[in-house]
């Protein structure tokens, strides 16, 4: 669903008795990325000090020294497309969202791409908005009412915002290697676990049914 509210709002669950409170609901909106500094933190580490890292850790929010998540701006990407931006005000409740491109729901007027098994995130599969559509989410979760410079005097204003931090953020990025190339997610015999000389794969098990290689 690209960058829309029902494909990325999903719950976290997180449990640790004696360490973190139970029952305690936490509406802050988080990221994946934020699970690398957290595990870095509770393992007594330091994060990488000569790059970016756009998580945080979740452990001052889970403990509840923090009311509020670390992220000022979240990005939400479709494959390596940036579709969407959100912006949570500091000291605000006001938080918006700017969708740059959206995926062409199918059927007509679905909530998703029934009709395709799964949205597109470029070609022709998508819609790019000039201008960008924007939400208010704290008022408009469901994201069905987009605003425009009549219903948000601030509607320049806060696209400007967005797009400022949407270009500084750019401007951290780095190119790597496409993780999900076809090369990378073709199946490759030769790496696979394999008892005995590949391709004649065997492999024998000892009384107590633990398998093990020929001539072990």
């Amino acid at each position: 669903m690209g960058g829309w509210e029902g494909g990325i709002r999903v719950p976290g669950i997180f449990h640790w008795p004696g360490v973190l409170p139970a029952g305690r609901v936490i509406g802050e909106p988080t990221s994946l990325m934020d699970v690398f500094p957290t595990v870095v933190q509770l393992a007594g580490g330091e994060v990488p000090q000569d790059r970016v890292i756009d998580g945080h850790s979740l452990v001052p929010l889970l403990q509840g020294a923090e009311a509020r998540s670390a992220h000022e701006f979240l990005f939400h990407y479709c494959g390596q497309h940036l579709h969407a931006a959100r912006w949570h005000q500091r000291d605000s409740e006001y938080v918006v969202k700017v969708h740059y491109t959206t995926p062409q729901f199918h059927p007509e007027g679905a909530g998703a791409c029934y009709g395709r098994g799964v949205c597109p995130c470029s070609g022709e599969g998508v819609t790019h908005h000039r201008p960008p559509l924007l939400f208010d989410l704290s008022r408009d979760p469901s994201e069905a009412r987009p605003l425009t410079p009549d219903s948000e005097p601030l509607y320049h204003a806060v696209i400007a915002r967005v797009g400022a931090a949407v270009s500084e953020h750019r401007h951290t990025l780095s190119p790597v290697p496409q993780q999900f190339s076809t090369s990378n997610i073709l199946w490759k015999p030769w790496l696979q676990p394999c008892c005995g000389h590949f391709p004649f794969c065997s492999c024998h098990e000892d009384g107590d049914g633990t398998p093990r290689m020929p001539g072990l």
